[in-house]
């Protein structure tokens, strides 16, 4: 890569396992925070910790190289081909501020303090950074008392994009975190790639299954289901058959198969007891109905079905004294149907903290993502898996996120006048809402379509958005304004700023979405205002598809822009058809020249 800018101010803070020597002309910054970690929890466990920026989690390293990882040929394995980052020439800058904590489960568990978070911010700002990619899911607070929140408008108000994972709470709705106006909020949705692991009954019946696990179990061999051969006393009504740790009986298990239901523990934590009760494999029932499948690099063979084929394992088992099974060594079929489909875990809206802002705000490949690993932790992170591997695939919105910063650090590159804002608006406006199959994007069930609630604008498409065509512009002040309706908010973020007396309703923040709560019979007008950003001559005519049971009228319907720069503003009157309407409803309004098409979605409720 080219020398370093000059512009860049950062530095390579060293530490254990870490030294300046470890940046180069890609990672040309590296620091950690843990005062805050420390106040809490007193001195670092150093045992589990490199008291330095090194990664010994690799979720750090996963998320680092899916925003800017350099071509790697032949990879190999499961995922074999070509691997590269969404933004490869793009250079990185770690700020660490999450550290591991010593607890009763198996697995390595993390934490990650406000204050830790808000001294990395003002670092990031001030070495020069221009995309924040935060992988990081807090405890959805008021805007105030969010580290996460705080920082993250300083960078905005500086013009630095900031993108954060949405959460892993889905499907239950209204868990949406990191649901701020000034940060880019993302959803994980799948790609069409299935690593197939079926699992073949001794009745011939063949259940679907998925899996990343390198060992194989082609014969057939007993299979048992864990209810049935768990230690007595070790489980209850409602964590029988989980294959949690320590709950089933070497006598029953040692040669078999176990069929295991999910719930209360991780997925490579079961697959764990049953290794060490003496199974030779296992079945996972998927924690999550649908389709919607994350696979697990196992300690021993083992695949995950669909929840409901489940059923058909167990009722084979209770109806068979010497049932039998084989797990069917996986592969990797590379364009499967549908997709993209939402993952079942991505958290999804309505905004629990302002029903007024529609998070979140797009959704990105987060299921099933290969990308980079530490060599310094295992592929599932137990403590008793001492394998080794320089890549992994891993799921969540955490994998989702990066691919999206990625995107924003391709439009810096080609924009690097645009605000934070106007990038937001180019990912947004030109995202897709259908699959593969030019169908409606499903929910992680794959039965049912998928709302904004689930995907916000869309699945986004980084081939489109270098020329949206038009952008939705806001600064550091509209925020400020829009603060204004979250009572003691603003002075937290700006002791300076005194909110008129006379300030906008939060629908009007000149968003790319538009979200409107409790609409009374006579309608509400809210407005936008959009830049011409793709240059010359255009007229922009809008279609809608208003949300059933209301009605939307946008003024003006058409848009002449003469020059690059040029804002226009049109109102949006939205009014229930018939009284008062209940729940949710969906719809969009698009503006098009016939070469860009704009689309927004339109979020309501009386």
């Amino acid at each position: 890569m080219e020398p370093v800018p000059q512009s860049w101010k950062g530095t390579c803070q060293p530490g254990v396992a870490f030294n300046s020597s470890h940046c180069n002309r890609k990672l040309i910054g590296a620091r950690y925070y843990l005062r805050g970690h420390e106040a809490y929890y007193g001195p670092l466990n150093e045992t589990i910790n490199f008291r330095s920026a090194r990664d010994r989690d690799g979720h750090g390293t996963h998320t680092a190289s899916t925003v800017a990882g350099r071509e790697v040929a032949h990879v190999g394995g499961f995922a074999n081909g070509t691997a590269v980052g969404g933004a490869p020439l793009a250079r990185l800058a770690i700020y660490k501020v999450c550290w591991a904590i010593p607890d009763e489960s198996t697995i390595f568990e993390s934490t990650c303090f406000g204050e830790d978070m808000l001294a990395a911010f003002d670092d990031a700002i001030t070495d020069g950074v221009h995309v924040i990619s935060i992988s990081i899911v807090p405890y959805q607070l008021a805007y105030e008392n969010d580290g996460l929140a705080l920082g993250a408008l300083h960078a905005a108000k500086r013009d630095i994009v900031v993108v954060a994972s949405c959460g892993n709470s889905g499907p239950a709705p209204s868990t949406v975190t990191n649901v701020a106006p000034w940060i880019v909020s993302v959803g994980a949705s799948s790609i069409d790639r299935v690593f197939s692991s079926p699992v073949l009954l001794g009745n011939g019946i063949k259940i679907q299954g998925q899996t990343v696990t390198p060992h194989t179990l082609s014969m057939m061999r007993p299979l048992v289901y864990a209810g049935d051969v768990e230690i007595p006393g070790t489980t209850n009504n409602d964590t029988s058959g989980q294959c949690l740790s320590g709950t089933l009986s070497p006598e029953q298990v040692r040669g078999k198969i176990v069929l295991c239901l999910s719930g209360y523990s991780a997925n490579v934590e079961k697959g764990l007891e049953v290794k060490r009760a003496g199974g030779l494999g296992f079945i996972l029932q998927n924690p999550i109905d649908g389709i919607s499948i994350a696979v697990d690099a196992h300690v021993l063979p083992g695949t995950a079905i669909f929840s409901n084929d489940s059923d058909i394992v167990l009722n084979y088992i209770r109806s068979n004294k010497n049932a039998t099974a084989r797990i069917v060594p996986v592969r990797t079929v590379v364009g499967s149907k549908p997709s993209p489909f939402m993952a079942g875990f991505s958290s999804t809206g309505p905004n629990a903290l302002d029903s007024n802002i529609l998070k979140p705000d797009i959704t990105a490949p987060g299921l099933n993502i290969l990308a980079a690993w530490s060599e310094a932790s295992s592929p599932t992170k137990l403590f008793n898996d001492n394998r080794v591997v320089k890549y992994n695939i891993l799921s969540g919105t955490s994998m989702s996120c990066p691919h999206v910063a990625a995107a924003a650090a391709l439009i810096k590159a080609a924009h690097p006048d645009w605000s934070s804002a106007a990038i937001r608006s180019a990912l947004m406006t030109t995202a897709t809402q259908t699959n593969n199959l030019g169908l409606p994007i499903t929910d992680g069930g794959g039965t049912m379509a998928a709302t904004p609630f689930h995907y916000g604008s869309g699945h986004f498409q980084p081939a489109k958005v270098l020329n949206p065509g038009l952008i939705y512009d806001t600064n550091y002040t509209d925020y400020l304004l829009y603060l204004c309706t979250h009572n003691s908010s603003v002075k937290a973020f700006d002791p300076s700023f005194n909110c008129p007396n006379d300030f906008p309703s939060p629908s009007d923040l000149n968003y790319p979405s538009v979200t409107v709560s409790k609409i009374n019979g006579g309608g509400v007008t809210v407005k936008r205002t959009v830049t011409n950003v793709s240059g010359g001559e255009s007229v922009y005519k809008v279609s809608v598809e208003a949300p059933v049971g209301y009605t939307v009228g946008i003024s003006p319907e058409m848009m002449n822009f003469s020059r690059m720069g040029q804002t226009e503003t049109f109102s949006i009157l939205i009014r229930p058809e018939n009284g008062t309407q209940s729940g949710y409803a969906f719809g969009w309004y698009t503006w098009s020249d016939g070469t860009h098409n704009v689309k927004s979605p339109i979020v309501v409720s009386s």
